[in-house]
């Protein structure tokens, strides 16, 4: 995978967690919580597929998913409000680092390239 160059420090990966769920029709919506679970389980478990070096994983939920519990290797974050909304500003908060935020959303999409971050769809981490 092309992505931001290495120097250092970890890429920080963003994941929409409500985007990349949805981006499958499993039966998620049967179980919202359990889905972004599932999600945050193979992002442990995967990290970011064809990444080479060093991650820092933020997986964002909203909605019926708020409360997914962290696990060591993936931080996990509830949005207040909208997860787009948090999503931008994790990206705004970092700084200049490398971010690259996962999401098929257009309009989000823009509003972190217009930030620096690089973006890429759900098949990123999705199997």
């Amino acid at each position: 995978m092309d992505g931001p160059r290495y120097d250092g420090t970890p890429l920080l990966v963003i994941v929409d967690g409500a985007n990349v769920v949805g981006s499958v029709p499993d039966g998620w919506w049967r179980d919202r919580r359990g889905a972004a679970e599932r999600l945050r389980d193979r992002l442990a478990a995967d990290g970011l597929p064809g990444h080479a070096g060093p991650v820092e994983i933020v997986l964002v939920v909203e909605g019926a998913a708020r409360g997914v519990e962290p696990v060591s290797a993936v931080r996990v974050e509830s949005a207040a409000g909208s997860g787009d909304d948090h999503i931008v500003a994790l990206v705004a908060a970092a700084g200049g680092r490398s971010a690259l935020v996962v999401t098929a959303d257009r309009e989000l999409r823009r509003r972190v390239t217009d930030l620096g971050a690089e973006v890429v769809g759900p098949r990123a981490v999705r199997s």
